[in-house]
C-alpha cells in the first residue's frame, strides 16, 4: 500500500527531514572534533538553532522545499547547497557576535556533513524512483525482436532521445552512437559508446547488424541531412528522425515515437516567426470566413486562425466531404470554445454568397477557393473563368455589401507574365478584388505565392506514387524551377499579411532560393531509399500552360519597402474595373482556344 501525501505535506515532510539533517550532523562533527577541543554546549544548541532556523526561512522563501524531489537536477542540488552556504554562513556570524568559545572547525566539519545528507538524499532518492520506473531494466522482449538502433548525434539532441528510450524500454535496443565530432569518439553517453562518425555507417550497420538508424540532431542542415541519408542509402538500411521537439512540447509525440524523414527536412526552409500579438488583436473574438476551407490551404488557415480564438469561424466549401472533415477537425479541438459554423456553398452561386454574407456578417474573410491545377484549367479555361474570376468577384462583393473589416484573396505566382489560363484568371481575379479598395470601407489585399509543398496540386505526392510505383519518376523539364513553401507557413504568412493590409496591397511571399524539379525528385528517390539507377528519372515534356521558370513579380513591381520578415508588397497599380468587367463580359460565348488566348493576352498587358 503506498501512502499518498498532499503537496503541502510533503513539504512538511522535507522540511522535517532536512531539520534533522543538520541536527545529526552536528552531533557527528561535535563527536569528532571534542577529541581536540571541547565547545561549550551552549554553543552546539544555540548553533543548531540558528543554522536550522535560518535554512528554513531561506528555503521557504525560495521554494526550495516546494520542489519535486523525484525529479532533481544538478540545479536543485546547487541551489541547496547555496542556500546551505548561506544559513551557515549565518549562523557563523551570529555566534562569532554573542558566544564565547566559538569554533570554526567545528562549523565547517557540520557544514561538510550537511552537504553530504542533505543534498545527497535528493540525489538517491531520485536514483531510487529511476530504478524503480525502469530506467535501468532491460526489455523483457527477446532479443531476436529487438529493433538494433544506431543513434546519428552525441549532443543535446541525442541526450534527449537516448534518456527517453531508456526510461521507457520498449523494442528499441540502442547500439551505438556515431558524430560529426571526432573527439567524442570512444566516449560514451548513458553507457552507450560513440562507435565513429556518419561516414562509417555503412560500416558500422554490417558490424553491429543495425536495423534502424536514427538521426537525433535538431539543428541538422538540409546538406548533412542529405548526405547521412547517402551513407544510410549504401548500407541498405531504415533511416528515420527523433520527433521535433515542439510536437513532444505540444503533447503531440513522445520522444521515442521516431518520425520519417521529409522532403522537407531536405529543402531546409527556416520557417518566419510571426507578430502573434498583431495577429491576436485582430481575430480573436472575431467573425471570420474562410472560402476554400476543405482545400489544402483553406484547412490549413482554418486550423492557424482557430488558435487566436476567434468567436465564430465558419467553413465556406463546395465539396461536402472536405468541410465535413475539417469541421468534424476543428469542432474535436476547439468546438468548446469557437463556434465553428460549416457551409456548402459554391462561390459561383451569387445569390447564395451573398446570403452567406449578410447572414454571419464575417468581421474578415480569407478568400482561398480557386481552380488551381494548370493543365486541368487549360482544357476548362470556361470553368477557370466562372470559379477563378466571377467566384472571386462573388465574395469580394458580397463582403463589401456586408460591411466586412479585411478581405485577403489567396493569388499564386503564376499570375506573373501568365502564359496558362489558371494564372491569367487569377490575375484577374487579383484586379477586380484590389479595385474595390476604398478609403474608410472594406480593406481588399492580394497574398501571392508559389508552390505550396504537400498541397493538393504539388508535384510531391506524383513523385511518392510513381517511386512507389517502382518509377520511372517524371519531369517535364530538367530545366524547370519552382518556389515551395510549407502549408503551415504558406497560411501563418497570410494571416499576417491580412493584419499588414492597409487596402489595395498585393503582397508577395519571399519563397526563398527556387528549387529546380529535377533535384526534387533526385532527393525524393534518395529519400525513398533508391538510387537514380534503380529509380531513373525522364522527361515527358512541358505540359500545357507550363512555364520554366515561375516568378512572384515583374521587373520593377517590387516596392523596396519589405513589410515583414518574408513579406513584400507590391507597387500599387490603378486599374480600371469598369474596363476588366467589359472584358470579362465579352469572353462569353467564345471557344476554348480562343477565349485562351484572349484571357492570357489581358492579363498580361496589365502586369
Amino acid at each position: 500500500m503506498t501512502l499518498k501525501l498532499s503537496r503541502k505535506q510533503k513539504s512538511i515532510v522535507l522540511i522535517l527531514l532536512d531539520s534533522f539533517f543538520i541536527f545529526v550532523s552536528a552531533i557527528l562533527a561535535y563527536w569528532l572534533i571534542q577529541t581536540y577541543i571541547a565547545p561549550p554546549n551552549t554553543f552546539f544548541y544555540v548553533m543548531v538553532s540558528i543554522c536550522i532556523g535560518s535554512y528554513i526561512m531561506l528555503g521557504l522563501r525560495s521554494h526550495l522545499f516546494a520542489r519535486i524531489v523525484r525529479y532533481t537536477s544538478i540545479y536543485e542540488v546547487g541551489k541547496s547547497t547555496i542556500l546551505m552556504t548561506a544559513s551557515y554562513a549565518i549562523s557563523a556570524l551570529i555566534s562569532l557576535f554573542f558566544i564565547k568559545g566559538i569554533s570554526f572547525r567545528y562549523i565547517f566539519l557540520m557544514y561538510m556533513f550537511s552537504l553530504v545528507f542533505i543534498p545527497g538524499s535528493r540525489v538517491l532518492w531520485r536514483f531510487y524512483h529511476e530504478w524503480s520506473d525502469g530506467k535501468l531494466r532491460k526489455s523483457s522482449l527477446p532479443a531476436e525482436k529487438m529493433v538494433r538502433t544506431l543513434v546519428v548525434g552525441a549532443g543535446a539532441g541525442g541526450s534527449i532521445f537516448i534518456d527517453s528510450i531508456l526510461r521507457q524500454p520498449s523494442e528499441i535496443e540502442i547500439v551505438g552512437i556515431v558524430d560529426g565530432d571526432r573527439n567524442k569518439a570512444n566516449s560514451r553517453l548513458f553507457d552507450i559508446p560513440v562507435v565513429g562518425t556518419k561516414e562509417d555507417i555503412p560500416e558500422l550497420v554490417k558490424e553491429f547488424a543495425i536495423d534502424q538508424v536514427t538521426i537525433a540532431i535538431p539543428s541538422l542542415k538540409p546538406t548533412e541531412l542529405e548526405a547521412i541519408l547517402e551513407y544510410c542509402n549504401q548500407a541498405n538500411v531504415k533511416v528515420n528522425q527523433m520527433p521535433r521537439i515542439e510536437d513532444v512540447l505540444k503533447g503531440k509525440l513522445t520522444v521515442s515515437r521516431l518520425r520519417n524523414i521529409d522532403v522537407v527536412d531536405l529543402l531546409g526552409r527556416e520557417e518566419v516567426q510571426l507578430d502573434r500579438t498583431k495577429i491576436a488583436e485582430q481575430l480573436e473574438n472575431e467573425v471570420v470566413l474562410v472560402s476554400g476551407a476543405g482545400g489544402s490551404i483553406g484547412s490549413e488557415i482554418c486550423r492557424q486562425i482557430a488558435k487566436f480564438g476567434p468567436k465564430k469561424l465558419i467553413l465556406l466549401g463546395h465539396g461536402e466531404n472536405s468541410i465535413y472533415l475539417i469541421d468534424k477537425e476543428l469542432k474535436n479541438l476547439y468546438g468548446r470554445t469557437i463556434e465553428i459554423i460549416p457551409v456548402i456553398a459554391d462561390i459561383q452561386d451569387r445569390d447564395r454568397i451573398f446570403q452567406v454574407m449578410e447572414n454571419y456578417k464575417p468581421d474578415h474573410v480569407f478568400h482561398a477557393a480557386a481552380h488551381k491545377h494548370v493543365p486541368l484549367m487549360e482544357y476548362n479555361p470556361h470553368e477557370a473563368i466562372k470559379n477563378n474570376v466571377h467566384g472571386s468577384k462573388n465574395m469580394a462583393e458580397a463582403a463589401k455589401a456586408a460591411g466586412v473589416k479585411s478581405f485577403v484573396m489567396i493569388s499564386t505566382d503564376k499570375a506573373v507574365r501568365p502564359t496558362n489560363v489558371m494564372g491569367s484568371t487569377k490575375r484577374i481575379a487579383e484586379m477586380l478584388v484590389t479595385s474595390l479598395n476604398e478609403p474608410g470601407k472594406t480593406k481588399f489585399a492580394a497574398v501571392r505565392f508559389g508552390n505550396v509543398l504537400g498541397s493538393r496540386g504539388s508535384v510531391i505526392p506524383v513523385f511518392k506514387e510513381q517511386i512507389e510505383n517502382g518509377g520511372p519518376v517524371t519531369v517535364t523539364d530538367m530545366r524547370m524551377i519552382r518556389y515551395f513553401m510549407t502549408i503551415p507557413e504558406a497560411s501563418r504568412l497570410v494571416l499576417q499579411a491580412g493584419v499588414l493590409a492597409k487596402g489595395g496591397e498585393i503582397f508577395i511571399l519571399d519563397m526563398g532560393e527556387p528549387v529546380k524539379i529535377s533535384d526534387l525528385a533526385r532527393k525524393m528517390i534518395k529519400l525513398s531509399g533508391y538510387t537514380e539507377a534503380e529509380i531513373p528519372i525522364v522527361e515527358s515534356g512541358i505540359r500545357p500552360g507550363e512555364k520554366l521558370y515561375e516568378e512572384l513579380l515583374v521587373d520593377g513591381q517590387l516596392s523596396d519597402n519589405r513589410v515583414f520578415e518574408k513579406i513584400f508588397v507590391g507597387n500599387a497599380t490603378k486599374y480600371d474595373r469598369k474596363e476588366v468587367l467589359k472584358f470579362v463580359e465579352s469572353l462569353e460565348g467564345l471557344g476554348n482556344d480562343k477565349l485562351r488566348d484572349e484571357v492570357i493576352a489581358f492579363a498580361n498587358e496589365y502586369v
